[in-house]
């Protein structure tokens, strides 16, 4: 395996104004997660990749994130829950069962 884990935040903008990852700030989310990645040297081969994605159609439940090879899907509200995922799942590997969706 290449990477050991992988994080595709979702960064979709509806056009139409309809509910999207976009309109929580998906983008901004996702650059902070990836300076969290680098900070803690786990970041590249062997470790952890974070990537945007398009629309992955679950638009009702807020923000989203998925981590692979697991298959969690995750929301978050703030950059403290990031901290978390970023911490617990993507360099401890436990869950964080709270925002598990």
């Amino acid at each position: 395996m290449y990477y050991r884990r992988h994080i595709f935040f979702c960064t979709n903008k509806r056009e139409d104004g309809s509910p999207c990852c976009q309109n929580h700030d998906a983008d901004h989310i996702r650059g902070y997660a990836k300076q969290q990645v680098k900070a803690l040297g786990i970041a590249g081969p062997g470790g952890v990749r974070v990537n945007k994605s398009g629309c992955m159609d679950r638009c009702s439940e807020g923000p989203i994130a998925v981590v692979y090879p697991e298959g969690v899907w995750y929301t978050y509200s703030d950059l403290a829950d990031i901290d978390e995922i970023v911490e617990e799942h993507l360099l401890a590997g436990r869950v964080v069962e709270r925002l598990k969706i």
